[in-house]
């Protein structure tokens, strides 16, 4: 038996036919004649040395051997897909793809894309709404921002936001509940998207640090975050709202966070892409886009007392 391998076209043709299970289908896949690609698996199985399909009527199986080889072709061209990908991004600085959470993207980076066009007409933006984990090497992504408690590795990663959250209401519910005293009247909407933090950032945490007492536990829940801050902005109660996503709400006057107190979050926003992108010119001007537009909301923290919270 032969050790070294069949021709390219033959594995090609092979691993087309073994995922479809049908040689008419894979030669539509690869837009050649059924009699090319027969002709590409026989010699497949000639240079082997026994058969990887075996021939129904109308139908085709895998053989044994055919099964074994299967999965190692498939990943073999999903590697080499990868890799021309990759190869192919590294002379495109024209597009950039930039995946975040679905809240980060309505909340934070629709709202100012605008900005970032008009600053960059060279660059053509595409964004993925998405919570799934990214890997650089078979995903089509410059880069990822992601919220959480921060365990990248062997990529750049570096902090954006440093989160904090107080409680925010329309300024017609801050005339009746914008005081501390008033507070405790007020109908809550609860953001449960937080419940992974170790140390709870919760409605009870920040009424103990304002030195509060009163019953946290009643009001709407949210599984989502944007969802919680869209039901304040609709008058709907007061949210124990995070900053970074309630920025724009904020500068537009539509939520009003009159309390001093804040509670600083373990969890953060970060600025991910592969170790070695973050020079490239289009993945450095967002980079730099996007650090300047949260030095600017910044104006919030001001005049607050800021602190961590407590079990």
């Amino acid at each position: 038996m032969a050790d070294r391998l069949p021709p390219l076209t033959a594995l090609r043709a092979f691993e087309a036919a073994a995922r479809h299970l049908s040689f008419a289908q894979a030669a539509a896949d690869l837009n050649v004649t059924p009699a090319a690609l027969s002709f590409q698996i026989k010699s497949l199985e000639t240079h082997l040395g026994e058969p990887v399909f075996r021939r129904l009527n109308r139908a085709v199986e895998l053989t044994e051997a055919g099964r074994m080889l299967a999965p190692g072709v498939t990943d073999g061209f999903s590697a080499l897909s990868s890799a021309w990908r990759n190869t192919q991004r590294l002379s495109d600085n024209s597009t950039l793809t930039v995946t975040a959470g679905p809240a980060f993207t309505s909340k934070w980076l629709a709202p100012r894309l605008y900005e970032f066009a008009q600053a960059h007409p060279e660059i053509e933006l595409r964004f993925s709404a998405s919570l799934r984990l990214i890997d650089f090497d078979r995903d089509a992504v410059d880069v990822a921002i992601r919220f959480g408690l921060g365990h990248d590795k062997d990529v750049h990663s570096e902090p954006l936001i440093r989160e904090w959250m107080t409680p925010m209401m329309t300024p017609e519910l801050a005339e009746k509940f914008g005081t501390l005293e008033n507070l405790s009247q007020a109908p809550l909407i609860h953001d449960e998207s937080i419940s992974f933090f170790k140390q709870p950032t919760d409605w009870a945490a920040w009424c103990r640090a304002a030195g509060l007492a009163f019953d946290t536990t009643s009001g709407l829940r949210f599984s989502q975050v944007d969802h919680a801050l869209d039901a304040a902005i609709s008058g709907a109660g007061v949210v124990l709202g995070r900053v970074s996503l309630a920025t724009r709400a904020l500068e537009q006057g539509r939520l009003v966070a009159p309390f001093q107190m804040g509670l600083l979050t373990e969890a953060q926003f970060r600025f991910i892409c592969p170790q070695g992108t973050e020079n490239r010119p289009h993945v450095a001007a967002f980079r730099s886009w996007i650090l300047k537009e949260i030095q600017a909301s910044e104006i919030f923290e001001a005049g607050r007392t800021l602190i961590s919270p407590q079990a």
